[in-house]
């Protein structure tokens, strides 16, 4: 069935609040899922809500959670997710990181004891709609091996940057360090079908094209050897830095087994007019002309406002299970 945005959204909320959620958290997950699907990132949309269902309901999230801030240092908003789903955290930090990087110039808000915390580019578009450069790292639980290995020790770990362009809805990038994601290789086991090679390697460390084989053994990283070493950035970043679970460490995102994930992410907001100049504006107009003036280019994240738009104004598909379970 087709829904609008707000129907999507308001039917989402429900279920989650029917299954124990607080219904702003509710809301926080509902926006967020109905969101990503309207910009066609359906590995993180209403795909997701069985899955988060079952994890609400076995107390692997708590549902109930509120997450709390403090202020550690002048320049960081440390924020605890309580264990609770990553997107009412995120919120708090998208709602208090504007002020304080227009104070501070830059501030950084960790955020552990969190879960997964979907599309990222939607949080730092976000800041970037209201003047601030964004950066959200994120560690999610293990599927990259080490180069050279063969046993998963980081996660496919995204990093999302958004940037405001004048005039112009903000510049949004937003990448899994993994060659592909884990989504598509679900989609061909559950079909009995085969993968590319270099998408993902068995137990063994070996190239696979068997999705049942993949999923057991770790993705390939985007850029091989220099997407391990980025992904372990992450680590550092998002798990290290925090002070919550290392991807080897964190139970899966995609089943109710298990205790808490207890992931991390970082978010890093920047104040243009804080790093000594008015030019920023200027600056970034410059490049998107000379990104744009070549034919057949065109900005990071503009064919995702082209799918949000066409979603706004037709809706989007919603399957039956969602609309009559609970």
């Amino acid at each position: 069935m087709k829904l609008s945005l707000e129907q999507a959204e308001a039917r989402v909320a429900e279920l989650f609040t029917q299954a124990g959620a607080s219904p702003a958290n509710a809301a926080s997950v509902a926006w967020a899922l109905v969101m990503a699907e309207a910009d066609g990132l359906k590995g993180h949309g209403l795909s997701r809500v069985p899955t988060y269902l079952a994890m609400l309901k076995a107390g692997k999230i708590d549902g109930q959670a509120v997450p709390i801030a403090r202020r550690p240092k002048p320049g960081v908003l440390a924020i605890d997710a309580a264990h609770g789903f990553a997107y009412p955290a995120i919120d708090l930090a998208v709602s208090e990181l504007p002020e304080l990087a227009r104070q501070q110039g830059i501030v950084a808000a960790p955020i552990r004891r969190s879960s997964h915390c979907g599309a990222a580019g939607l949080h730092v578009e976000r800041l970037a709609e209201q003047g601030l450069v964004a950066l959200l790292f994120a560690n999610t639980p293990a599927a990259i091996a080490p180069w050279g290995g063969s046993k998963p020790v980081f996660g496919t770990n995204p990093i999302a940057f958004a940037a405001p362009l004048a005039g112009r809805e903000p510049v949004v990038i937003d990448m899994a360090l993994s060659k592909v994601a884990r989504g598509p290789i679900v989609a061909a086991r559950q079909k009995g079908e085969s993968i590319p090679e270099g998408w993902a390697l068995d137990v063994d460390g070996k190239p696979t094209t068997d999705a049942a084989a993949a999923l057991a053994g770790t993705m390939v990283p985007l850029g091989d050897a220099k997407g391990a070493t980025l992904a372990m950035m992450v680590e550092i970043l998002a798990a290290a830095l925090v002070g919550t679970h290392f991807a080897f460490q964190a139970s899966p995102f995609i089943d109710d087994k298990g205790g808490p994930p207890d992931t991390g992410q970082l978010i890093l907001a920047i104040d243009p007019a804080g790093m000594g100049g008015n030019w920023f504006a200027e600056r970034m107009k410059l490049l998107a002309h000379a990104i744009e003036e070549q034919e057949g280019t065109r900005l990071p994240g503009v064919r995702r406002l082209n799918l949000r738009e066409k979603a706004k104004a037709q809706g989007i598909e919603v399957a039956e299970e969602i609309l009559i379970s609970a």
